[in-house]
């Protein structure tokens, strides 16, 4: 058994002592925060998002926002993808990248006014690259990190718990769309969103001292539907095809390779950091791409954490970059970032730390 040291560098989150009492058995470390990672009933949680409702502490999704004059010109550099007609309250998925066209981050991106943005971040420094590249284009905005800290309720029945809090003008909310509101005075955003492909809502608490109180009201309104807590789940977002940036990638991995290209707009001007390079590199065609890989095999296998090579007749062709028994399929399924040269329905070997296993290549998503 492993602890984690108490330090300044590991932040709690407004949800933390709720998670404490509704038993949380493990956490991560994501953007400098405690992320749970854990209830002690692997299992029950998996069906319990698959098939009914569960609550996130994810306020290790931080936000980096953009405010003054020059918000918008600052969000349209840093992502390349048109913006220019995003309104107020809606929010867009964004591949952020450097001048190389590398992927450094996959965040959404919320509208909250013309001169107001929030950056939903996956797990890096996106608040010091974008305070760079403001102070570097001369531009009239800041650049910080709000007191905000979403709370997300994910599953097939998230949609009707939501709804009992807030009323059912929620269930026309479009993916990633979003309003401001408020419940029991407490302010928050809502938005359809969340990282499953089961249906859900997150709702950013803009006053972490509320934390308790948000997680208690959607709790006790998620009885009728018997809510648990829960976590981002690795075997969910896997089987559903989620990218996890950092997880998924690596240092030189541009978003045509692991299937960003429709969130790209090649025609923006050079201004755009990594525009020109992307086009480049779509015009050339990526070196990789990203599938799905099945392994044989009836008993779940073990990577260690790391990426696991992939070779064709002996010559290395690329990784797995991660892998899970699929409760669903019955299957230990993965992702493969592996050459353009192989093509779904070829079989492969991996490998792990136990030894070789064959596995076949397919398209993604697996469900």
């Amino acid at each position: 058994m492993f602890t984690i040291t108490p330090t300044a560098r590991h932040r709690r989150s407004p949800y933390y002592e709720a998670t404490v009492a509704a038993g949380v058995t493990g956490f991560s470390t994501y953007n400098k925060m405690l992320l749970p990672s854990g209830y002690g009933d692997p299992e029950g949680e998996y069906w319990r998002l698959i098939k009914g409702v569960q609550q996130w502490d994810v306020a290790a999704q931080r936000q980096v926002q953009l405010t003054g004059p020059d918000a918008a010109r600052l969000a349209q550099i840093l992502a390349p993808r048109d913006l220019s007609k995003c309104v107020e309250g809606r929010g867009k998925y964004v591949a952020l990248c450097d001048h190389n066209g590398t992927l450094l981050n996959d965040p959404v991106l919320l509208k909250l006014a013309d001169d107001r943005f929030w950056f939903s971040i996956a797990d890096s420094d996106m608040l010091y690259w974008a305070r760079a590249i403001a102070a570097e284009r001369g531009l009239s905005v800041t650049v910080d990190e709000p007191d905000v800290s979403p709370l997300a309720v994910q599953g097939p029945l998230a949609e009707d718990v939501i709804a009992s809090i807030f009323g059912d003008w929620i269930r026309d909310l479009k993916l990633f769309w979003f309003r401001e509101t408020e419940i029991g005075g407490i302010p928050v955003i809502l938005a359809r969103s969340g990282w499953s492909k089961q249906g859900g809502f997150e709702l950013y608490l803009m006053d972490g001292s509320k934390g308790m109180a948000l997680w208690n009201i959607v709790r006790e309104a998620g009885r009728s539907w018997d809510i648990g807590p829960g976590s981002p789940n690795h075997i969910e977002r896997i089987e559903s095809g989620l990218l996890s940036w950092g997880g998924d990638t690596d240092d030189r991995t541009n978003p045509f390779e692991v299937r960003m290209e429709r969130y790209v707009d090649l025609d923006l001007p050079d201004s755009v950091i990594g525009a020109k390079a992307l086009r480049q590199i779509s015009a050339s065609g990526p070196a990789r791409w990203q599938l799905g890989v099945i392994l044989e095999g009836e008993k779940p296998y073990e990577t260690n954490g790391v990426w696991a090579e992939i070779s064709a007749n002996g010559v290395f062709v690329g990784h797995m970059t991660n892998l899970t028994w699929s409760r669903r399929m019955g299957h230990n399924i993965g992702f493969a970032l592996i050459s353009r040269q192989c093509a779904s329905g070829d079989v492969l070997e991996i490998a792990l730390p136990s030894g070789l296993v064959s596995g076949t290549l397919t398209e993604l998503p697996f469900l």
